[in-house]
């Protein structure tokens, strides 16, 4: 099957299977449960993982037509997956051999899925750093570190099975590594996790926290040691990685205002519609053009996207008139997700770049 047939059939499975239960998804962790299983069951799991292990190897252009697709017909499931995906693409750039045999053969094979527990490096203003303190830290230990900290933010409790977590070391630079996804207590070392936080869109994504104590990071499940820096350089490399899923939250919202055109066969919607899409179809256009752009341009791109989804989100809401207010209603659903692309991966520039469209538009 080549990339544009699993595209093709990603689409099928997601018209016939999680679209009709797009809102139900976004706040059943059970329902999101079977929505992923569809997924694994399609291989669609293992799109980064590398061919000799087993996987798809999917390009680049064509994962970011994927990720598109997920996020238009379902934000909770096109969220959860990519921390998945980001995972899987953090250990195949891994160079512990050993480690990627292991596991990524796994991912292909459908017996383990990963999640992400390494956002709280980019946080300089969290609570954690204004102690001083990384919010975990590492000391050499026998065979790997002994980790200990608070990891803030870990999505995907009882869908995935281990984690990467990141550790800072006494100089600075950070080690990545699996752990379990699970409260454990193993030796000395214990990973306790919190309850599901209740979060108002995704929720049902199951975001936890998870308290580390004294926990020995074997040296057989580390990916990588970075420098010190490496996640602001690595953010300012991917600052266009989240447009392609706030473009699917841009196209779920026109698809509820085209069908709430419909129903109301309001020509004024249908024009409201028309514009917008057109300036959905400028931005990818800009995007497709954009991967050799300035920083500064690429994050204009990126405020833009956020702007847009915003703003359909909103005219989604609009033009359904007070069912949007309902629990199970997409509109709401959407602006609900419109919210989530604005923050995921933010750094302060992305911060600034989104509060200068803003402003710009007062």
């Amino acid at each position: 099957m080549d990339f544009q047939d699993i595209l093709n059939s990603t689409e099928t499975y997601l018209q016939k299977c999680v679209a009709p239960r797009a809102e139900i998804i976004d706040s059943d962790s059970e329902a999101l449960r079977t929505a992923v299983a569809g997924l694994e069951d399609r291989s669609l799991l293992a799109l980064r993982v590398p061919e000799k292990w087993g996987g798809s190897e999917m390009s680049l252009p064509m994962f970011y037509e994927y990720q598109e697709l997920m996020a238009r017909y379902s934000g909770a499931l096109s969220f959860l997956q990519t921390q998945h995906h980001s995972a899987t693409a953090m250990l195949a750039s891994s160079d512990n051999e050993m480690l990627k045999n292991r596991y990524l053969r796994a991912i292909a094979q459908k017996e383990l899925r990963l999640g992400v527990g390494f956002s709280h490096l980019r946080r300089s203003s969290s609570r954690a750093s204004l102690t001083g303190n990384p919010a975990v830290t590492a000391t050499s230990a026998k065979n790997g570190y002994l980790l200990s900290g608070k990891v803030p933010w870990i999505t995907g409790f009882g869908l995935f099975q281990k984690f990467i977590v990141a550790a800072v070391l006494p100089d600075d630079r950070a080690v990545f590594g699996l752990l379990p996804f699970a409260n454990i207590e193993c030796g000395y070392g214990k990973i306790n996790l919190s309850e599901i936080m209740q979060l108002i869109a995704m929720n049902s994504t199951n975001t936890v926290t998870a308290t580390i104590d004294n926990w020995l990071l074997d040296e057989s499940e580390i990916i990588s040691v970075k420098p010190v820096g490496w996640i602001a350089e690595n953010d300012s490399k991917n600052i266009l990685n989240f447009v392609p899923a706030t473009f699917g939250c841009i196209r779920a919202g026109l698809d509820a205002i085209a069908a709430a055109a419909t129903a109301k066969n309001s020509p004024f919607v249908v024009a409201a519609c028309q514009k917008l899409e057109q300036k959905l179809d400028r931005l990818k256009q800009n995007f497709a053009q954009s991967q050799h752009s300035s920083k500064a341009e690429q994050l204009a791109l990126r405020a833009q996207a956020i702007d847009l989804a915003v703003r359909c989100g909103h005219a989604a809401v609009t033009v359904s008139s007070g069912a949007a207010n309902g629990t199970l209603h997409s509109a709401g659903r959407v602006y609900r997700e419109a919210l989530v692309y604005t923050v995921s991966g933010q750094t302060k520039d992305v911060m600034e770049a989104t509060l200068d469209r803003i402003v710009s538009q007062l």
